[in-house]
């Protein structure tokens, strides 16, 4: 059987600064928080909704690495 692999795409920001760590082995992995928003407009009231969901997302190897180095809470 073939390795299964998911692609999720997500764009928000970032609650936290990544979280860089290594394994005894010596490979990188980086913890993120990532808040992706949703906003519309309520069709009983008018009113404009917002709602927030947290995605939280581990990366390793030289991709953790990056995050670690160039990503920052708030961030895009």
């Amino acid at each position: 059987m073939a390795n299964d692999l998911n692609l999720c795409q997500f764009i928000g920001r970032l609650g936290k600064d990544p979280e860089l760590r290594y394994s005894p082995q010596g490979k990188a992995f980086a913890e993120l928080s990532l808040a992706v928003g949703k906003t519309w407009k309520d069709q009983n009231t008018g009113e404009k909704r917002e709602h927030t969901e947290w995605v939280r997302a581990i990366l390793s190897g030289k991709l953790a690495e990056a995050a670690g180095k160039y990503l920052k809470k708030g961030g895009r």
